[in-house]
């Protein structure tokens, strides 16, 4: 199963509210999923498609592993984040100076133990929308996270987290499709239906 498949007997005995929501999307480690990424930029003359598998080998570390069109790997563990490239020697940051990958930790981290007390004390949190397709809304409360990043949205169907678009406060929307969704896009698939459920 992937990192964010809900157990469905939990999903059918929760109502629609964000702690279950929380409670069922919880996995333990180790787990992992695979992920297609897209991100848009003026200066780029089509998306850039960057894939690979998200892994949780244990319950304080996540690794997200880019397989294409490079290969990186970024370990986020004890407050630093360990950013590998294929030639080069390893980045070590501390994740206090990169709030974006801060905040990566902290909500997948709340996301995966199903800790919605945890999501809380970084954002403010929305769930709307029926078992079947649901989305969970995620603002920063922090300054300093809040001036790099307006959001998070969360898609997803019934036991499926099926996207994350992530909105920065400078810049186009980026877009995460994850697991069964992620496996399945193809070349010219329309992204953004696809994250939000939309596509016919």
């Amino acid at each position: 199963m992937g990192l964010l498949a809900i157990a469905p007997s939990a999903w059918a005995q929760a109502a629609l509210d964000s702690d279950a929501l929380l409670r069922a999307l919880a996995r333990p480690a180790p787990a992992a999923t695979a992920f297609v990424e897209v991100r848009d930029s003026p200066m780029l003359k089509a998306p850039l498609r960057v894939s690979g598998e998200y892994r949780r080998p244990d319950a304080t570390t996540l690794v997200r592993e880019v397989r294409a069109p490079y290969a990186e790997t970024t370990t986020l563990r004890g407050g630093e984040a360990i950013i590998a490239r294929a030639g080069r020697a390893p980045r070590t940051l501390a994740l206090s100076r990169v709030p974006e990958l801060a905040a990566l930790q902290s909500s997948f981290g709340a996301l995966l133990a199903g800790d919605a007390d945890a999501l809380r004390a970084h954002y403010r949190i929305d769930a709307q929308g029926t078992r079947e397709r649901w989305t969970m809304q995620l603002v920063p409360r922090d300054a300093r996270l809040a001036a790099k990043l307006r959001g998070i949205v969360l898609h997803g169907d019934g036991d499926d987290l099926r996207c994350i678009e992530t909105t920065p406060a400078k810049g186009e929307v980026q877009r995460t499709l994850m697991g069964a969704t992620a496996q399945a896009v193809g070349a010219g698939a329309d992204i953004a239906a696809l994250c939000r459920g939309t596509a016919g």
